[in-house]
């Protein structure tokens, strides 16, 4: 009982403080919190707003995601596009999605049109082709997301940010130098050309010939596209060998099908074929030290992806590369040098 009068006592009191001395401290305190509330919705408001802002200023679809769009990963160069852009972008604090168009243009225009959904914060891609991947990088360009390519140009500059290529001109040459000498600049040889699309392919080969071709006793007596693949190249090389027995050499576009031409001459018993690629992978050293091949052109592609998402990653904090085009050298690997290279990375 005493209790329930102690409660009707307190419950009068605090209306008749309502009503009497506590009125203008209520409405003080009233007024007080409004405006309380309505600075800090203000501020709020303000934030907001700066933010709106700046994301208005910073290019990018708006996400948190690194598109990487590749080739085949099949092929070990493309995988270390992908293994670096992953591990360099998640070290930046991006989220990494990689994707591969397997040389197919319709297949990367529809990979352009999924990071555009996904509002990808930019794009770095390994391309389908010089000509057919301008549509799809204007596209994401429109869309306000920027596109970093690596290893392999397209034909235009002013549609992505950045194109970072190996210096292919400068490798083939100079790996075409020790081929030539370990051929004693005379005899016959074959050529596996690449995706003859691509600008790489179009690149090594007239600079090997701008090597090779000084020397009138070197005769190509072969010379087919192997679209960068393993096993075409090996079939390709056994249909060479059976129509030329007596060539010396294979000059490849690349190691991937460097490795399948070793394949097909030592199953034909010819281990003595003096073949080059163009890449530095692993499978190539190995061939190198096993002296069944001369030797590769070293494309540094771990260092030029890491390049890449940087570059990225400072184009969305406001700074720009300060070229589109950047050329990386190569470095002509060989018996001499085969111990330094390890999956893309040379080391002095």
């Amino acid at each position: 009982m005493k209790k329930k009068i102690l409660s009707a006592i307190l419950g009068a009191a605090m209306v008749g403080c309502l009503f009497v001395g506590c009125g203008e401290e209520a409405t003080d305190t009233a007024e007080s919190s409004a405006e309380s509330t309505q600075a800090e919705a203000d501020d709020t408001a303000g934030e907001a707003s700066a933010e709106t802002s700046t994301a208005e200023l910073l290019p990018g679809g708006g996400s948190n995601i690194i598109y990487c769009i590749t080739p085949s990963t099949s092929n070990v160069y493309f995988k270390t596009v992908q293994d670096i852009c992953t591990s360099e972008g998640e070290s930046l604090g991006y989220e990494v999605k990689c994707f591969s168009h397997d040389d197919d243009a319709a297949a990367q225009s529809d990979l352009f049109d999924q990071a555009i959904a996904d509002g990808a914060a930019f794009i770095v891609c390994d391309n389908a082709g010089a000509d057919a991947s301008i549509e799809a990088i204007q596209r994401a360009a429109d869309a306000g997301i920027p596109t970093f390519l690596v290893d392999r140009e397209i034909n235009t500059t002013g549609v992505a940010v950045a194109q970072l290529v190996a210096d292919n001109a400068q490798g083939a040459a100079a790996i075409a130098e020790s081929w030539v000498d370990a051929m004693g600049y005379e005899g016959k040889y074959a050529e596996l050309l690449g995706l003859e699309s691509d600008t790489n392919c179009q690149v090594r080969s007239e600079n090997f010939h701008s090597v090779i071709d000084q020397y009138e006793d070197l005769e190509m007596v072969a010379q087919q596209s192997a679209n960068w693949d393993q096993t075409e190249a090996y079939e390709k090389t056994e249909a060479i060998l059976q129509a030329n027995p007596d060539i010396k050499g294979i000059i490849c576009g690349n190691d991937t099908m460097a490795c399948g031409a070793a394949a097909a001459c030592k199953d034909a018993g010819r281990e003595d074929m003096l073949i080059i690629g163009v890449d530095g992978s692993d499978d190539a050293a190995a061939l190198i030290k096993e002296g069944r091949m001369v030797g590769t052109a070293l494309q540094q592609i771990a260092y030029i992806t890491q390049l890449a998402v940087q570059q990225g990653d400072a184009y969305l904090n406001g700074t720009a590369p300060e070229e589109e085009k950047q050329l990386v050298p190569c470095i002509a690997i060989t018996s001499d040098n085969v111990d330094n290279l390890s999956s893309f990375v040379y080391t002095e």
